[in-house]
């Protein structure tokens, strides 16, 4: 059989893959099983799954298969973040980052293949958008992550840690990205807290509250950049459509959910001149004060042809100090990884932009509460 025709398990959630089974004559705790050889243990091939009846292996084997993006290139840097180009089935290729740090491992995932939101002061929105990503596609990139990054002696797991940061805007590619979490939170694949599995947004306001509504309640990162509408329009293109404080008040909602997070993670990219002035602090201050949160401050990772500079290390101290003597826990990020081009803002991967850019534009500029696509 021809493998475009067989039934790829890798992003099947745990509910899903007792359907497929029960569909096809099986129990439905076979689902368990397989989740924990692709998973737990990386196991893709049928015949090496040795709890399962040789029928079914055979059977699986001809009608499934395990099938995550595949890595075509490997970049480490001078401190120990690694960057991998995964291509897609269609040659389209996507990019994912591991960061170690000192007692935890954080993966920056794609959800997209480009990004629609056109940001001005990120690499990927350069690259346009060609098409969400499949839950196997997001899941593969953990998948392949954890088979190419061996744990240290005496560690239990090299990912800790998993962001739905990299290329794309999660909210825009909502059921895949669940799905992925779903399976990233789960006890028989990969048993993530749900604290340590953050989703980094925008601010898609129909879609967040959608989150909300699953239950998942996982970590929530909040793409802020200005503390006013007027410079937010500029820098973040979305803002035009779901303004600062429709986002806002999304998250509070989020937070206020009952669930494991009572903060909502602000990321705030320094630029030079455009949004770090002490009076710009002041504002955002002010801005956040009702808002449950902690403030990451991160200095703009420079890329090719873009018209924006870091802050300098004074105007970010200063910036960082207003923030702190209002109340605000306030961390400045350190660029990681920025040597190949693997920092915050800096991925690409290599992208057949079907954006259709004055469609979305026009789009982004209408009416409050029409739908984005």
């Amino acid at each position: 059989m021809n493998e475009s025709t067989k039934t790829n398990l890798m992003g099947m959630t745990r509910e899903e893959l007792a359907g497929f089974f029960v569909a096809h004559g099986e129990k439905p705790f076979r689902a368990v099983q397989v989740l924990k050889w692709i998973h737990q243990r990386g196991i893709t091939d049928f015949s090496a799954m040795t709890d399962l009846t040789k029928g079914l292996r055979i059977w699986l084997s001809e009608h499934a298969e395990v099938r995550a993006p595949e890595i075509v290139m490997t970049q480490a840097a001078r401190d120990g973040t690694h960057k991998w180009l995964l291509r897609l089935d269609d040659g389209n290729c996507i990019e994912t980052v591991f960061i170690p740090e000192e007692g935890r491992g954080t993966l920056c995932v794609s959800s997209q293949v480009g990004c629609a939101l056109d940001c001005s002061f990120c690499s990927t929105a350069r690259q346009g958008f060609n098409r969400n990503l499949t839950a196997a596609e997001i899941i593969g990139q953990l998948h392949a992550a954890r088979g190419h990054l061996q744990p240290e002696e005496g560690q239990s797991r090299v990912v800790s840690n998993v962001v739905l940061m990299g290329m794309g805007e999660p909210l825009l590619n909502f059921e895949p990205v669940v799905a992925a979490m779903s399976l990233m939170l789960e006890d028989n694949a990969y048993g993530l807290s749900k604290r340590r599995v953050t989703l980094s947004t925008a601010g898609v306001v129909p879609a967040l509250d959608r989150l909300r509504e699953t239950g998942l309640q996982v970590a929530l990162a909040l793409s802020l950049h200005a503390p006013n509408d007027a410079l937010r329009d500029q820098l973040v293109p979305l803002n035009r459509k779901y303004p600062i404080a429709d986002v806002l008040a999304a998250c509070r909602r989020y937070v206020g959910n009952g669930g494991h997070h009572s903060r909502v993670t602000v990321e705030y990219v320094l630029l030079d001149g455009i949004n770090d002035s002490q009076a710009q602090a002041r504002e955002l201050a002010a801005l956040l004060r009702d808002v449950p949160c902690k403030i990451n401050l991160i200095p703009f990772n420079p890329f090719p042809e873009s018209r924006y500079r870091r802050s300098t290390g004074a105007a970010i101290d200063r910036f960082r100090d207003i923030l702190v003597q209002a109340g605000y826990t306030t961390i400045t990020r350190r660029p990681r990884g920025d040597d190949i081009d693997a920092a915050c803002g800096q991925l690409v991967g290599r992208v057949e932009d079907r954006s259709r850019r004055e469609l979305r534009f026009a789009r982004l500029q209408g009416p409050p509460g029409a739908a984005l696509s």
